[in-house]
């Protein structure tokens, strides 16, 4: 299949359409790019963008495969060195297995100063790594002169210093610079004035720059500005004018605004102009002046490799003297210059020929970002140069001798020559334990082989532990996983994957998942063991739980994740930095029950109503009918007991399920069909009987005004695609539930509407029952709710029906629970929600959302892109090598980036609170008293043996949730003569327990002052251990 007229496979590229959209995605479909380079930088583009996606791409390269690139590249094994294949040859079929669609070609032709670039044109996009400054200006210049001309990208990464420089012509439009959706918001108020005047409903923030445009929609009195764009001037956070609205129609109420996305110009000069006046990111505020030191230093290196046709030497002091030379030459140049970085300029000198494999990567991720930007105009280019260093990887490594520096002849002499032999064995020594192997799990793997992390022969291990199975959705940026792992767990294949990368790692994969019912298996002693800990997790309370368990070990925890284009790096060091539960994100917005039930208002509450009834019908009720039946396994019993006036939590709700449970496919179409008149009918009439549309509040405003919307009964017509696939998409639903058969032809709308002409649909009649208002009303649990007599005679009489007409069989006391499932578009899942919700939109006047929209917002799906994943992973690996050299506070960096905008900002982690007790005590977060009792040790032996020890004395001990001592509490204050051991009862194995202590405050009336947890072990003996 021609890949310009693919349909997006979305069982591959779903997370990454929610990330680039369709349009993108098809550019990119229809593109070809030329890449040279198979080093560190170049197989790491490859990977990535091949992973994205792209028509074509041809790799170019004309060296031989050697030791030092099995330390760099990921795609080359020790059987293409020892066959002297050429790194081209050895990397194609490897980055053509990441992705079918794509079609991978090679060359080895001379690309250099005397070649005809004309083959050139029929590429979207050029990328040059490895290319000496005289042919990337040559090629870039060919590039820029083209009708349209070809985007042009290079990078180049030399030891600690990092480079991209993008030209994508003279005019470069972008469709989309930033890739944010747009948001519906409320209007409180528009004045009626020059200028006019809009404040937003519940000082809800407009997020809005001066300059840009909204759109008006459904706004009453003000008419005139519905479905214009005004362009607006920002007053407040929730305030903006947008002109003259003197002359217009008082406003009256309702409507809400969006941004309107335009489509935005970029101007790009040549690398030649570029040279002496770079246009550079700034990625470290700590160093503004970073990017152009680098700047210079490494032009000044291209200026080296000119002259001296090689790299500096490692070590060599006369190489270091000349590099710094030519970098003030260049900086002389330089229209804005930085003064010249020497200690920079002389670390570069000494790393130049190495390589620090996670610096390529993360560099890589944001490269490959750029060639997805010029091949598709979706989101802000680099202009025109990001620069990174990492010489706080060096600096503390300088004193160390040239011996420890100078290549060995194996697979590490490239990342030797940057960080020494000593940090390469420390690495190799390194226990580090992964919780999580998805897309950042996938590239933290490959980091770790890279740079010969937990080795056998060292006695290291990375232990990783994942309980998930490969899905073909995570083909797309997983890239250890290919198609025939479909269904096998990902922690063991992943661990296969990264030993054809580096065999010599010693790998322990799991399937557990990481809580506290496997604190057995992940005990304290285990935690105590790593030297390291990463998480490679995709939720916060994984992540919460994980932190915590680190804290009370002293354990450093490397955390990152990742959302669409956007990254963050967080680095956890003990008695050092603040820990991942040191902060919390605001919990989310829960939709109010009464806004989803009656008054939706945008298209996240009509999805969200559809997914909480799939929930509820298709899960949660037959999980609740199996639990009653599995507790009451006859329903004769249940009967007797009821007549007995016996009370049985769930009875009424699961013996009306029994009671109507179908036996046949025509009933599930029956049921469907009355669903439909309940959810889109009945609903809108009970409504609209309850609150008229001239309905007024006490304050004499009217009742439905924005953002409550009148809600318009739907007739029901089986010729409405919509309708027919909500009949169908629900009774295959209770057809599954019901472990009802059906075929094909009864999905038909022939079958449908000869089962359905004879249904006859009751009546409506309006009821009196109250509707919730209170945006405050939680959900009332049905099951908890006290039947009336009414009720159990009902639900009695229809037992007894139940019974007489043979349903209460062990068949019929038996559903099967239906487990959302948002990946598999034969299921009917999607299907559901998408029509169920649509069909509410239509109800309520909202905007519908299309299947993918709807399937991101059920499914909680986090758009993810295989770019970012590769930079955070590089960024954290990078911190692994600090944290294993025991570096100080100011060398840790975490990291937030946005490669959409493109916005990188390194910055310092959080330094440990010291939190006051009293009397110069203080405590961290990392702090753990410790008290050695034995056997007839008291309450009060402890309180006083914590006083001795550290000072002050407890006035509250409390163990989980059991408090031991309370003062205030009757009968504690006997406690403090029992033992330990009888007031905690610890299990037969465990040696101790962390309490929770607190001490009395200084003045009267205040709250007592928290302490460090206190773990008390039960035997002196510990001591010992």
């Amino acid at each position: 299949m021609a890949a310009d007229l693919m349909e997006i496979d979305d069982s591959l590229y779903s997370r990454q359409r929610y990330v680039l959209g369709d349009c993108a995605m098809h550019q990119m479909a229809r593109s070809s790019v030329f890449l040279s380079g198979m080093g560190a930088l170049g197989v790491e583009i490859a990977k990535n963008i091949t992973l994205a996606g792209v028509k074509a791409v041809t790799l170019h390269d004309t060296k031989l495969c050697e030791t030092w690139d099995l330390g760099l590249n990921f795609f080359i094994r020790k059987d293409d060195v020892l066959s002297q294949r050429r790194r081209v040859e050895a990397v194609c079929p490897r980055v053509a297995e990441l992705n079918p669609y794509v079609q991978v070609e090679m060359s080895s032709s001379p690309l250099d100063d005397n070649t005809d670039l004309s083959f050139l044109r029929k590429y979207q996009c050029v990328i040059l790594t490895e290319a000496s400054l005289n042919l990337l200006k040559r090629v870039n210049e060919f590039c820029h002169s083209q009708q349209p001309p070809i985007r042009f990208i290079c990078c180049d990464s030399h030891g600690i210093c990092v480079r991209v420089f993008c030209d994508f012509g003279e005019e470069f439009e972008v469709s989309d610079p930033t890739g944010e959706e747009p948001k519906e918001i409320f209007i409180q108020s528009i004045s009626q004035d020059n200028p006019g005047v809009v404040t937003c409903m519940d000082n809800q923030p407009h997020g809005l720059q001066t300059g840009q445009s909204v759109i008006f929609r459904e706004v009453v009195g003000m008419a005139e500005l519905n479905a214009t764009a005004r362009q607006v001037s920002v007053i407040s956070p929730y305030s903006f004018s947008i002109g003259d609205t003197s002359q217009f129609q008082p406003y009256l109420h309702g409507g809400f605004f969006l941004l309107v996305k335009t489509p935005k110009t970029y101007k790009f000069e040549t690398l030649e102009q570029q040279l002496c006046d770079p246009q550079v990111l700034i990625p470290d505020f700590s160093k503004p002046e970073a990017p152009l030191q680098i700047h210079a230093a490494m032009v000044a290196l291209d200026a080296f490799q000119e002259q001296n046709c090689r790299l500096p030497n490692v070590g060599c002091l006369q190489d270091a003297e000349l590099l710094l030379k030519l970098t003030e030459e260049v900086n002389a140049t330089l229209k804005n210059k930085a003064p010249v970085n020497a200690e920079l300029v002389r670390c570069l000198s000494r790393t130049a020929k190495g390589t620090l494999p996670p610096l390529a990567a993360a560099v890589g991720g944001i490269a490959s970002q750029e060639v997805l930007k010029a091949i598709t105009g979706k989101f802000a280019p680099l202009q025109q140069w990001f620069y990174l260093d990492t010489i706080e990887v060096v600096r503390p490594l300088q004193a160390l001798s040239v011996e420890e520096f100078i290549p060995r002849g194996d697979r590490y002499d490239a990342l030797r020559a940057c960080i020494g032999e000593s940090m390469c064995r420390d690495l190799q020594a390194l226990k580090v334990f992964m919780v999580g192997c998805g897309a950042i799990g996938c590239e933290m793997l490959k980091n770790f082989a890279l740079l010969g992390v937990g080795l056998s022969k060292s006695s290291g291990e990375v232990c990783i532990t994942d309980p998930d199975l490969i899905e073909k959705s995570n083909l797309n940026r997983q890239f250890l996983f290919r198609p025939h792992h479909i269904q096998k767990p990902k922690s063991t294949t992943a661990a296969d994957a990264t030993h054809d990368i580096n065999p010599d790692l010693q790998i322990d994969a799991r399937l557990h998942k990481v809580c506290p019912a496997t604190e057995s298996v992940y005990s304290d002693a285990f935690y105590t063991s790593q030297g390291v800990v990463v998480t490679a997790l995709d939720n916060v309370e994984a992540r919460r739980y994980v932190d915590s368990r680190c804290v009370s070990n002293q354990r450093p925890l490397l955390d990152s994740g990742t959302m669409g284009t956007k990254g963050h790096t967080e680095i956890i060091v003990p008695n050092l930095t603040e820990s991942y539960n040191s902060h919390r994100d605001p919990p989310e917005e829960e939709i109010p029950f009464c806004t989803l039930k009656s008054f939706p208002s945008v298209i996240e509450h009509t999805i969200q109503w559809a997914r909480d009834k799939f929930e509820s019908a298709f899960f949660h009720k037959p999980s609740m009918y199996n639990s009653f039946w599995q507790m009451h396994p006859s329903a004769e019993v249940v009967l007797q007991r009821m007549q007995t006036g016996e009370s049985l939590e769930g009875s009424f709700q699961v013996i009306k399920l029994l009671s109507r449970r179908p036996s046949r496919w025509e009933q599930c179409v029956a049921m469907a069909r009355l669903k439909f008149e309940k959810y889109f009918k009945r609903k809108a009439l009970q409504l609209l009987h309850c609150f008229p549309l001239d309905t007024r509040l006490k304050d004499g405003s009217l009742f439905w005004q924005s953002p409550k919307r009148p809600p318009a009964p739907i007739e029901f017509d089986l010729k409405d695609s919509l309708h027919f696939t909500f009949i169908i998409s629900i009774a295959r639903l209770f057809a599954g539930i019901y472990n009802i058969p059906y075929s094909e032809k009864d999905l038909t709308e022939e079958a449908v509407a000869s089962i359905l002409s004879d249904l006859k649909i009751p009546e409506y009649r309006p009821t009196e029952k109250c509707i919730e208002t209170d945006e405050s009303v939680k959900k009332p649990d049905q099951m908890k709710m006290p039947l009336s007599s009414e009720e159990e005679r009902e639900a009695i009489a229809q037992l007894e029906g139940a019974i007489a007409a043979d349903r209460a069989s062990a068949a019929g006391l038996r559903m099967s629970p239906l487990l959302f499932e948002k990946d598999d578009d034969d299921n009917g899942h999607i299907d559901f929600v998408t029509s169920a919700s649509s069909l509410r939109a239509r109800m309520y006047s909202i905007q519908p959302a299309d299947r993918l929209k709807t399937k991101r917002i059920a499914g909680k799906i986090i758009p993810a892109i295989a770019t970012a994943t590769a930079a955070v992973a590089g960024l954290v690996s990078l911190e692994l090598i600090k944290v294993v050299g025991g570096y100080e506070f100011e060398s840790f960096k975490n990291c937030f980036f946005n490669l959409a905008i493109p916005v990188v900002v390194l910055s310092e982690t959080a330094a440990v609170k010291r939190t006051p007790i009293r009397n110069n005590i203080y405590f961290t977060i990392w702090d753990c008293w410790t008290i050695f009792g034995h056997e007839d040790f008291t309450l009060s032996d402890f309180m006083n043996a914590v006083r001795e020890k550290y000072g002050i004395e407890p006035i509250m001990v409390v163990h989980g949730v059991k408090m031991l001592y309370v003062p205030v509490m009757p009968g504690h204050s006997k406690r403090l003569k029992l033992t330990m051991q009888k007031l905690i009862k610890p299990l037969a194995d465990r040696r101790y327990v962390d309490l929770t202590v607190s001490f009395a405050p200084e003045a009267d009336g205040d709250e007592d002052l928290p302490g460090p947890p206190v773990r008390y072990h039960f035997s002196p003996e510990d001591k010992a251990h």
